[in-house]
């Protein structure tokens, strides 16, 4: 099969497995992982990865995974360890030897291997790996410590795992070439590499800084210049020493993610595309190139295959679980957050990518169990992928440490609009947060008992301050209709450009006065209701009103009750789904939906008033 049919045929497998996953919420990583089974000799046989590509193969998951974990380093904010009580410094240190020695251990006892090839592989079998942490954290809903230890550890640790490995290799090498060769012949120059390229990756940081805001590189240049040089500095550092450039990439993009360069924030979005097709694709690739017989060993109904069993049991159940919790003894971290973290560890690319490479490398040495590497390290992928990825929602929530599961709003502008908007929300069960960088406009939230973010929703800083994955809906109703629209626009690529929104109808394409659609929110109310004109009726007492649609008691009907100026905002479903009435999108409503409506005060009918009086002379309370 041609390469660029093959090509097409990855990239269709994998974006649509991640699309496949977003409207189905499973896993994206395990439907991934699927659809390169099945594509592979182990399924239809569509293609197969090493027959199209050859000996690039190799180089191009190299390359992806340097991207990818450049790609993690920048989304790693130092900020971010004040929350996590140094548990990501105990597991990058801590976690990581006890990881290796009891992965070592059970690969001896429990699989059988010899004892040099479990050595090398308990080093691999620290990484966990940004490629299955990333989606399955965006695809989950659990709480923001947690979250963010794992997202550290998996980016952290990639480059340590393949160092722990070279450390093994090279110190088994060496034995085989001069036996009674110690570790401190080994293990020296190594670290000495790993520092040297992580000088390498830090010393690119820093021209990147400092050339990108002075102007020394055109805005249309910037990202194939960093691109670039994201991939020169890994084949740089890997002519040091095999898989320090993986060191070099994390820490130049950890580097850069911490010296607040302005440039950088209008390249997030291409980067993250950039991450999202290099992990839909490598993970195709890989999963394509498995074949039978790198699997058949694992058999559970022969004897090796009922050990590589009770090995990948051993991963989940006794390994993990004592290292992290081991690691954690003593932390500040709770024990339902800590049982959480002792439990996700799926395994991805880096994992199978190291293995590949030092199994043919064992060959060479003579050790036989070298080329079991391959099927056991993709075994491992699997299992894990599957074991953690169908139950991290499950066993957040047994552990109450899942975050918001109802979608939720933010919004942006304290007035007594969004305050009484707020409310609302609150009473229908939905998370909302009104975010003002006024205290003194914050008074009214405050009162009626809002929540709150005191700060500049703009500022960098409030990110790392405020736990944004609970809404999944924004709303910028300030005073200001260009400040809106700059919020919107900021928080587009994040949110979602249809679920952002701001008061004010957006302009025709044709007047040059008004700002452009491109660069605005979603307009609320069909009618486009702008600033002024919510605030003066709400002066005129306008109310919102929540109306429950049911069998009996359908839109046609509600319509009918309420006010004929009446305008509906938005409708909620029985999941938490929200929905928002535009100038350009009118949701179709149906039973059991709640429609929450701005509307005049609706005069009372002449047996309303009289009923009232009634009531009144009776001294009872009407309702």
């Amino acid at each position: 099969m041609e390469q660029t049919l093959v090509i097409a045929l990855v990239g269709i497998l994998g974006i649509g497995a991640q699309w496949l996953a977003w409207r189905t919420g499973w896993p994206a990583i395990v439907l991934m992982l699927a659809a390169g089974f099945l594509a592979g000799p182990v399924g239809l046989g569509v293609f197969d990865p090493e027959h199209a590509f050859g000996e690039l193969l190799e180089p191009i998951v190299a390359v992806g995974v340097a991207l990818i974990l450049f790609e993690g380093g920048l989304s790693l904010d130092f900020r971010e360890l004040r929350h996590t009580g140094g548990a990501v410094v105990r597991l990058a240190t801590v976690g990581v030897a006890l990881g290796w020695l009891f992965g070592a251990l059970a690969g001896i006892y429990i699989a059988g291997l010899q004892p040099e090839v479990a050595i090398l592989f308990g080093g691999i079998l620290v990484v966990t790996g940004p490629t299955v942490v990333i989606p399955l954290l965006r695809q989950s809903s659990i709480k923001s410590r947690p979250a963010s230890i794992l997202k550290w550890e998996a980016i952290v640790n990639d480059p340590t795992g393949a160092l722990c490995a070279v450390i093994a290799y090279e110190y088994f090498r060496k034995v085989a070439e001069s036996p009674g060769a110690s570790l401190f012949e080994v293990v020296p120059p190594l670290i000495i590499a790993a520092i040297v390229a992580g000088l390498i990756g830090y010393a690119a940081a820093l021209a990147i800084a400092w050339s990108f805001p002075r102007g020394a590189v055109p805005e249309y240049l910037k990202v194939p210049v960093l691109l670039t040089a994201v991939i020169g500095v890994f084949v740089v550092s890997n002519l040091i020493e095999h898989e320090a450039g993986l060191v070099a990439v994390t820490v130049m993009g950890v580097a850069l993610a911490n010296m607040n360069v302005s440039s950088l924030r209008s390249i997030h979005p291409f980067k993250e595309n950039v991450a999202i097709l290099l992990v839909s694709g490598i993970f195709i690739l890989l999963s394509a190139s498995l074949g039978r017989d790198e699997l058949a060993y694992l058999n559970p109904l022969t004897t090796a295959g009922f050990k590589m069993m009770l090995f990948l049991l051993a991963l989940l159940f006794l390994v993990r679980p004592a290292t992290i919790l081991i690691s954690l003894l003593g932390s500040s971290i709770p024990w339902n957050e800590r049982l959480l973290l002792a439990w996700i560890a799926p395994r991805g690319i880096v994992l199978v990518a190291i293995s590949g490479l030092f199994a043919l490398r064992l060959a060479d040495l003579n050790f036989s169990d070298g080329g079991l590497l391959i099927g056991l390290s993709f075994a491992v992928v699997v299992v894990t992928i599957v074991a953690h990825g169908f139950t991290i929602d499950f066993v957040a929530k047994l552990l109450k440490v899942k975050g918001a599961t109802r979608p939720g709003i933010l919004i942006v502008g304290s007035t007594p609009w969004t305050i009484a908007l707020a409310e609302q929300m609150r009473d229908l069960k939905a998370p909302v947060i009104v975010v003002d960088a006024s205290w003194q406009r914050l008074g009214l939230a405050r009162q009626k008992g809002i929540d709150f973010y005191h700060g500049e929703i703009l500022n960098e800083a409030t990110e790392h301050n405020l736990e944004l994955a609970p809404y999944q809906n924004l709303v910028a109703a300030t005073e200001n209709e260009a400040y809106n629209a700059l919020v919107c626009n900021e928080f587009a690529h994040e949110i979602g450009r249809d679920s952002v929104f701001q008061l004010g109808e957006s302009a025709d394409g044709d007047d040059r006065h008004s700002l452009p659609e491109s660069l605005r929110g979603r307009a609320l109310f069909e009618s486009g209701f702008g600033v002024e004109d919510v605030s003066e009726r709400q002066r005129q007492g306008w109310v919102f009103r929540k109306t429950k649609l049911s069998e009996e008691f359908d839109f046609e009907k509600m319509q009918e009750k309420l006010p004929d100026a009446a305008n509906m905002l938005l409708l909620m479903r029985d999941n938490g789904t929200i929905r928002f009435f535009t100038h350009a999108a009118k949701p179709e409503p149906r039973a059991g939906d709640t429609i929450l409506s701005f509307s005049p005060p609706q005069a009372r009918s002449a047996e309303d008033k009289a009923a009232k009086k009634a009531a009144k002379n009776k001294g009872v309370q009407p309702t």
